[in-house]
C-alpha cells in the first residue's frame, strides 16, 4: 500500500508534522496542478516537491542554479535514503552515463540539473524520453529581471511547460514582491498558477542594526560572544572581504574570504571547508549565496549595505535554516547609502528600473533607520500584516530614549557654517569641544563663535550625535572632499527656523556591552547546563562521523536535531525515532552511535541528576540495560526498588521492551497472580491487599512486576 505524505515525512525526513502550507502545497501538486511557493529560507520549501516526488510515479526534474547547491541537496537526500542524483559539468562522462541509466530504469525519484545543462546539446530531447512526473524550479526569482539575482539562462525555462503540458510545474523562491511574482509565472509559462505564500516571519532570527563605526572591533566582540558558531560576513567589494578576513585571522578567528575573483577551485575549497565546520567565518560578496545549504549557520553580518530588502532578507535567511536561534547584524552609514545610490545611477539599467531600484533602496534605508520594530518593516514589505512587535530585534529589546536635540544640532550646524563647510567629523568635534590643538590654531577656528560651545559632551557623544544627524538628513557629507560636512535645506531650517531635532540619547559602549554580557552570561539552571554539555558532546561526535565519511556535519544531523536529542536524552530506538529529524534511514546509519554517546554521558551525571534535568525513568532504564540487578540499580540511585520498578513499568507503557523475568521467578509469579485472582484485583488497583493476604511473603515490587506481566 502506498505511503501517505505523513508517512513519507516521518520515514524519510524524521518529522512528525508538516509546517504551515506544506501539506496543502503537496496535495495541490499531487492533484497535478501548477503552483508557486514563497517561503522564507529555512521554511521548508524543498519538502514541497521532494515528498510528492517520492509519492508520484516517474522522475521529478529539479532546476537548480548552482553546482554546489545541487551537490549539497542531493547528498542530504541520499543520507535520508531518497534516490536522487544531479547532472552538471562537474561529472565525468562515465558518472553521467550511469545516472542517465538510472533515470531510464526508474531507479531515481529526483534529478537535479542546471538550466545551462538542460538546454545544452539537445539535452532537453533526452529529458523528453523519460517518464517525468513533476518539474520544480528552485530559486525561481532568477527568472525575473525584477528579481534580485536575475540570470539570463533562466529565461528559456518556459519551454518546459510546452514540452510537458500535463506535468505540474512548481516554482519556489524565498523572496519576491508582487511585480516579481507575476513576472516569474509569465516567464515559466504558468501565468494562472496558484500562489502559496507562507509567512515570511523567521522568529528565530534576531535583528539588529549598528552604526558603521568601529566595524572590525564590533565584529570581533560579536564573534567572541559566539564561540565555535559558524557565520557569514557579507561585504560589498572583493577587497573588503579580504581585509575583514585577514583582520579576523590576526586575532585568532578561523576565517576565509570568498569572491568571484577567486578561481573556481579556490572558491570550492573554501566553501567545502566551511560546510565541514573547519572554518568558522566566511567573509564574502554575494557570490557566496545560493550555493550554501549549510543548516547550522548561526549568524550573518552585513558589513556593507545590501541593495534592497529582498537581497537582505535572502542573505540573513542563510542563518538558522534549522530553526534554531540565530543572530543578524547590519552595519549602516550614510556613506553606504551614497555608494549604493551611485551604483544605481552609474548602471546601464533603463530609467524605469533605476527608479524601481532607487525606491527599493529607500525601503532598506527606512529599515536601517527604524525606531519601530524592525520585523514589522520587513514583513510589511512582503505585504504581510503584523499585529504586534516581535520582541527579538534591537528596537524592541532596547526602545530608544529620545530627547530634544535642537540646540545641540544648531551648535554643530553653526560650526559647519562658520568654517565654510570645510571640516570633517574629527575637526568639527575638536571645535565644539574647544580643543586647542595645532590644526585648530592654524585655521583660526578657535576664534569662531561656536568654539567650545559643546565642551560639556565627550568626543564619543558628539560622534554618535553627528552620525545620527547625518543619517536623519539634516546635513550632508562630501566624500569626494575628504569627508567634510555640508549644509542643506534641512540644515538651514534647523538653524534659521528652529525646526525641532530629535536624537536618541547616547549610551557609552561599555554600558551597552555590560548589559549584553549580563544577558548572555545570566545564571543557567542545572538543566540548561547539562543540556548544553550534552549538545557539545553530540556535536563533537557528529564532526568525527562527518570527517570519517567525508561529508558535511549537518548532513549527519542538524543542530536542531542535536538540540532536541540533548533535550530528550533518548536511550533506545523508540525514543530516538521520536527525536525531530531522525528518520528510519538516519537511525540505521547513526542511531546506535548517538545512543551510546548519550548513555555514556548519563553515566557521568551525579545522583542529583533529576534536579539537573535528566529523566529519572530513563536513568533507571540505562542502568537496567547495563545488566545491573534491581538491588544494584536501587543502591546506585539511592531509591526504593518499588520506585525503580515504577520507572520501568512507565517506560513499558510507552512502548519500551522490559524483560521482567530478570526480576521474578515463574513460581513467584504464579503465587502472586493466584492470590490477585482470588481477591479480584484488577489492573491499576492497589497492591496492598495482595501483600497483606500473603502475610508479606513477597515484596511490593515483586507484586508490581507480577501484575505488570499479567496485564501486558
Amino acid at each position: 500500500m502506498p505511503l501517505t505524505k505523513e508517512q513519507v515525512l516521518k520515514q524519510y525526513f524524521g518529522y512528525d508534522k508538516f509546517r504551515p502550507l506544506q501539506a496543502d502545497i503537496i496535495d495541490w501538486v499531487l492533484y497535478g496542478q501548477d503552483c508557486m511557493v514563497l517561503m522564507p529560507t529555512g521554511g521548508g520549501k524543498s519538502l514541497c516537491f521532494q515528498i510528492p516526488a517520492l509519492m508520484m510515479q516517474g522522475l521529478t526534474i529539479v532546476i537548480s542554479p548552482l553546482i554546489a547547491l545541487m551537490h549539497d541537496q542531493v547528498q542530504a537526500l541520499q543520507a535520508n535514503g531518497v534516490p536522487a542524483a544531479y547532472i552538471n559539468s562537474s561529472l565525468g562522462s562515465s558518472e553521467k552515463s550511469a545516472i542517465e541509466r538510472q533515470c531510464r530504469s526508474g531507479e531515481l525519484k529526483l534529478l537535479y540539473i542546471s538550466p545551462e545543462k538542460l538546454f545544452a546539446n539537445g539535452y532537453l530531447e533526452w529529458i523528453k524520453s523519460l517518464n517525468i512526473s513533476m518539474i520544480a524550479v528552485d530559486e525561481s526569482h532568477c527568472v525575473s529581471v525584477w528579481g534580485h539575482d536575475f540570470r539570463p539562462e533562466y529565461t528559456q525555462l518556459h519551454v518546459l511547460k510546452t514540452a510537458f503540458p500535463r506535468v505540474p510545474v512548481i516554482a519556489l523562491t524565498a523572496t519576491a514582491d508582487r511585480v516579481t511574482r507575476k513576472d516569474i509565472l509569465m516567464q515559466l509559462g504558468i501565468p494562472d498558477a496558484r500562489i502559496f505564500i507562507s509567512s515570511f516571519d523567521r522568529p528565530n532570527l534576531s535583528l539588529a542594526v549598528q552604526p558603521g563605526r568601529n566595524r572590525l572591533k564590533t565584529i570581533q566582540k560579536f564573534i567572541a560572544e559566539r564561540p565555535r558558531k559558524a557565520g557569514i560576513i557579507y561585504c560589498l567589494s572583493r577587497k573588503n572581504t579580504e581585509q575583514v578576513s585577514d583582520a579576523l585571522l590576526k586575532v585568532g578567528i578561523s576565517s576565509r574570504h570568498y569572491h568571484a575573483g577567486m578561481s573556481t577551485d579556490e572558491r570550492a575549497q573554501v566553501q567545502d571547508q566551511f560546510l565541514r565546520d573547519n572554518i568558522q567565518v566566511i567573509c564574502a560578496t554575494i557570490a557566496f549565496g545560493m550555493g550554501i545549504d549549510k543548516s547550522n549557520v548561526r549568524w550573518v553580518i552585513h558589513y556593507s549595505l545590501p541593495s534592497n530588502i529582498e537581497s537582505f532578507y535572502q542573505e540573513i535567511g542563510r542563518a538558522g535554516r534549522d530553526g534554531v536561534r540565530s543572530d543578524t547584524l547590519l552595519f549602516y552609514s550614510y556613506n553606504d547609502l551614497l555608494v549604493r545610490k551611485d551604483m544605481i545611477a552609474q548602471s546601464e539599467l533603463p530609467l524605469e528600473m533605476k527608479e524601481v531600484q532607487g525606491a527599493k533602496l529607500e525601503r532598506l534605508k527606512q529599515y536601517a533607520e527604524a525606531e519601530i520594530c524592525r520585523r514589522r518593516i520587513l514583513l510589511s514589505y512582503f505585504n504581510e500584516e503584523v499585529t504586534h512587535d516581535c520582541g527579538n530585534c534591537d528596537v524592541c529589546k532596547n526602545p530608544p530614549i529620545r530627547f530634544d536635540a535642537t540646540v545641540l544640532a544648531q551648535k554643530a550646524l553653526s560650526a559647519i557654517a562658520r568654517t565654510n563647510e570645510n571640516v570633517a567629523m574629527g575637526m568639527l568635534i575638536d571645535i565644539l569641544r574647544g580643543s586647542n590643538n595645532r590644526r585648530i590654531i592654524e585655521h583660526k577656528y578657535h576664534e569662531i563663535k561656536t568654539f567650545g560651545a559643546g565642551k560639556d559632551l565627550k568626543f564619543e557623544e558628539w560622534a554618535d550625535y553627528l552620525q545620527q544627524m547625518l543619517n536623519s538628513g539634516i546635513m550632508d557629507i562630501a566624500y569626494d572632499e575628504q569627508h567634510v560636512f555640508k549644509l542643506n535645506n534641512a540644515s538651514w531650517a534647523v538653524l534659521k527656523e528652529g525646526r525641532q531635532v530629535q536624537l536618541v540619547r547616547f549610551r557609552p559602549f561599555e554600558e551597552k556591552q555590560a548589559e549584553r554580557e549580563a544577558s548572555i552570561t545570566k545564571d543557567k539552571t542545572k538543566k540548561e547546563i547539562i543540556r548544553d554539555e550534552l549538545f557539545e558532546r553530540l556535536r563533537a561526535l557528529r564532526k568525527r562521523i562527518a570527517d570519517e565519511r567525508d561529508i558535511p556535519p549537518f548532513v549527519v544531523f542538524s543542530d536542531a536535531t542535536l538540540s532536541d536529542m540533548a533535550q530528550k536524552k533518548p536511550l533506545n530506538q523508540t525514543e530516538m525515532l521520536n527525536v525531530s529529524g531522525v528518520g528510519e534511514q538516519k537511525y540505521t546509519q547513526y542511531g546506535e552511535t548517538f545512543l551510546t554517546e548519550i548513555r555514556a554521558f548519563i553515566k557521568t551525571i551525579p545522583k542529583s541528576s533529576v534536579a539537573a534535568g535528566i529523566n529519572t525513568a530513563q536513568y533507571s532504564y540505562q542502568l537496567y540495560q547495563e545488566g545491573k540487578s534491581l538491588e544494584q540499580i536501587a543502591q546506585q540511585r539511592e531509591l526504593n526498588p518499588v520506585t525503580i520498578i515504577s520507572h520501568l513499568i512507565k517506560l513499558e507503557e510507552e512502548g519500551v521492551a522490559i524483560d521482567w523475568w530478570k526480576f521474578i521467578s515463574k513460581k513467584e509469579y504464579s503465587d502472586i497472580v493466584a492470590v490477585a485472582n482470588s481477591l479480584g484485583i484488577k489492573k491499576g488497583e492497589a497492591v496492598k491487599p495482595i501483600f497483606e493476604a500473603m502475610n508479606g511473603k513477597y515484596d511490593y515490587y515483586k507484586i508490581r512486576i507480577a501484575l505488570s506481566i499479567k496485564y501486558q
